[in-house]
């Protein structure tokens, strides 16, 4: 006869269990030990057992253990495990990487707003960032251009409850962009810019299928350029809609511009200081 041992551990010592979440695609975790927070990629089984990868917003890609209460989800301890065949995905996370929130509602428009400088500036961020942006309740609107910023900024009249954020290209060091956004930034205003000369750059070549942006001698048109030496119709319209079509999700996107408009929609959605 096997002989009973009970367990003497006090209650308050015992660890308490946490849910089992299988490691679906596109889950987004944190690793408690590291604070690696990214998308399952993929699950492998390994000499040394169980394996997850998992890839953060900018593209890195890391290896840890299926091992109990290693991860975070939502804030959460959970032990990850591997999926079983056939489980019905589900959407875990929107295009640019947030937590989904199925069923929620736009939020009533925030009086912030962000402006970028045109039209496939919007397009691109509304394509990437548009869930994330309607449940925080923020709007965006183009410019067609940065000329008149200071003027577009002054009848704005940013406050603390009304920040506005404004993305401009081609913010470089000594470019007419960064005496223009010298101008206008304060506590309730914010310009943030990439480095590309348009934003049609800050889409990944890979992402559209080429092998990289070429350079345009200066005195060109830069979009008109780029469609001749790709061999693409000179019909930028239709050029962009091919490198709109090619991003899927944040992954598809230069680092250098996910961070400036992930900072943009922190700022404008930040709580008004006391």
């Amino acid at each position: 006869m096997r002989s009973y041992s009970p367990d003497l551990t006090p209650p308050w010592k015992r660890s308490k269990p946490v849910p089992e979440v299988p490691a679906e695609p596109d889950l987004v975790v944190e690793e408690v030990s590291t604070g690696f927070c990214g998308a399952v990629i993929r699950c492998e089984k390994t000499a040394e057992g169980p394996t997850v990868t998992l890839e953060d917003r900018f593209g890195k890609h890391r290896v840890f253990p299926l091992v109990a209460r290693g991860f975070l989800l939502e804030g959460r301890t959970v032990t990850l495990v591997r999926p079983t065949a056939g489980a019905p995905a589900r959407p875990t996370r929107t295009a640019s990487g947030s937590v989904a929130v199925p069923g929620a509602r736009a939020r009533v428009a925030r009086a912030g707003r962000i402006y970028v400088e045109g039209r496939h500036d919007a397009e691109l961020v509304e394509r990437v960032w548009g869930d994330d942006l309607r449940i925080e309740g923020v709007v965006v609107e183009y410019l067609e251009g940065i000329d008149d910023l200071p003027a577009i900024v002054a009848e704005f009249a940013p406050a603390p409850d009304a920040r506005l954020g404004v993305l401009v290209d081609h913010l470089v060091p000594g470019s007419k962009e960064s005496r223009l956004a010298e101008q206008v930034t304060g506590d309730d205003v914010l310009v943030v810019g990439h480095p590309y000369i348009d934003v049609w750059e800050a889409v990944k070549p890979s992402s559209v299928g080429i092998a990289a942006w070429p350079t345009i001698p200066r005195g060109q048109d830069w979009k008109t350029g780029v469609c001749r030496s790709l061999g693409w119709p000179e019909n930028t319209g239709a050029a962009w809609q091919r490198i709109l079509s090619s991003v899927r999700s944040y992954r598809d996107l230069e680092p250098a511009l996910l961070a400036r408009v992930e900072e943009l929609i922190d700022f404008v959605t930040d709580p008004p200081r006391e």
